[in-house]
């Protein structure tokens, strides 16, 4: 695979983990009338769920962050 092939690759399984993430708040959080998340009713979210899910995100972000540097040679610092 080429370098931007990779990057493709795991661009792909950020979109993924992504739409993990928001099925998880459809699934536990209320909308408003607007379909935007309504946090002003104080819903309990598992506090550990919550940050598996932004964690995996956070992971693929900064893999992908890595592969952008490396297919560019891109100097950072």
């Amino acid at each position: 695979m080429t370098p931007i092939e990779d990057v493709k690759k795991e661009m792909r399984k950020l979109e993924e983990l992504r739409g993990e993430f928001y099925k998880f708040f459809d699934e536990n959080l209320p909308k408003n009338e607007f379909g935007s998340f309504d946090f002003s009713s104080n819903p309990t979210l598992d506090a550990k769920e919550v940050y598996e899910h932004f964690f995996k995100l956070d992971y693929q972000a900064r893999k992908i962050r890595g592969l952008l540097i490396e297919a560019r040679d891109i100097k950072v610092g």
